[in-house]
């Protein structure tokens, strides 16, 4: 439970004050680095060796592939990325992999939100003093209809807890997944009372209405989910996307973002019909197994095929089939 002090602090932003120095759609402040990568970010497959154990050396060639293929940043450990079948000493070991193996902390925002409090802070005190840009946080889940009070007591005392200026959170809205969604008005005022902390949101609930409604929120950075409405998140003035597909479709999903940056709406348009009937294809598919499965071909390393129970593996013929799919389109 909170106690009065820290119920003090969070009705007061943390810090006693609350600062805008924000600028809206962008995450960045007046005169500084943005705050959040303005691009497509990858929620990173986990690679799975035949015993089933987190693959490091695969983890972190695939971080660099991405990274070569056009992500500007990289989210470890979310729905795509199978965070939920991942004990928490394998997600720190595979983290400091990462940057063992040459992966800058500051492209990666790393998946920490579990359904327990103090897991949730373990994970991301881990992921803050690595170094990493900011933290992907889902809701505590399981529990039918928490009240909104009380999952801003859960992000509340995730960031007394942590207790480093350095934190930034980027709240994560997928509730036909978790079953607990954020609403709107409760994303509202944890960007009020932690204004230097919470700082972003993706939003993969598919409701485009909802995430228009997010970009009202004066500073915070929205992210969709996916790039089917990429075009119009760009023209609210967000910075891109953190879509699945980007684990194997990164660099039209950057041009997309690219060209639209640069002005040319009328190109950007055009190019983003070209990601959108890749998505549209894939979305016919188990997302996880079918991207690993397209990996395991394109890298011809059958280990990446692999995923964790409840999972099962994507055939190889239909991978074969989607691939040509995919080729053709």
């Amino acid at each position: 439970m909170l106690c009065d002090d820290t119920a003090m602090r969070i009705h007061r932003g943390g810090s006693g004050k609350v600062q805008t120095g924000a600028a809206e759609g962008t995450g960045e402040q007046s005169g500084s680095t943005p705050l959040l990568p303005n691009g497509v970010l990858a929620p990173m497959l986990t690679p799975f060796a035949d015993d089933l154990t987190v693959s490091a050396n695969r983890f972190v060639a695939h971080a660099h592939w991405l990274l070569g293929s056009g992500c500007v940043g990289l989210v470890p450990f979310g729905t795509t990325g199978e965070a939920l079948s991942v004990a928490t000493r394998e997600r720190e070991a595979a983290l400091e992999a990462l940057v063992a193996g040459g992966i800058d902390p500051g492209v990666l925002l790393p998946g920490t939100g579990v359904s327990n409090l103090p897991g949730a802070v373990h994970l991301t005190r881990h992921a803050v003093r690595l170094g990493c840009r900011a933290v992907m946080v889902l809701p505590p889940c399981y529990y039918k209809d928490p009240a909104p009070e009380g999952l801003f007591r859960h992000y509340a005392e995730l960031v007394e807890r942590v207790a480093d200026d350095r934190l930034r959170i980027v709240l994560y809205h997928i509730p036909q997944v978790s079953g607990v969604g954020l609403p709107i008005d409760l994303v509202a005022r944890l960007r009020l009372e932690f204004p230097d902390t919470v700082v972003g949101i993706k939003d993969s609930s598919g409701d485009w209405s909802n995430t228009q409604r997010l970009f009202g929120i004066d500073g915070l950075t929205v992210y969709p989910g996916a790039e089917l409405q990429l075009i119009d998140a760009l023209d609210l003035g967000g910075p891109g996307c953190i879509t699945a597909t980007a684990n194997v479709n990164a660099g039209p999903v950057a041009e997309v973002i690219r060209l639209h940056t640069a002005g040319d709406r009328e190109a950007a348009v055009s190019a983003h019909e070209g990601v959108v009937a890749y998505r549209l294809l894939l979305q016919d598919y188990a997302a996880i197994p079918s991207l690993k499965r397209l990996l395991a071909q394109w890298h011809d390393d059958p280990v990446w095929a692999n995923v964790r129970p409840p999972f099962l593996p994507m055939d190889e013929g239909d991978g074969r089939s989607l691939s040509e799919l995919l080729a053709a389109s």
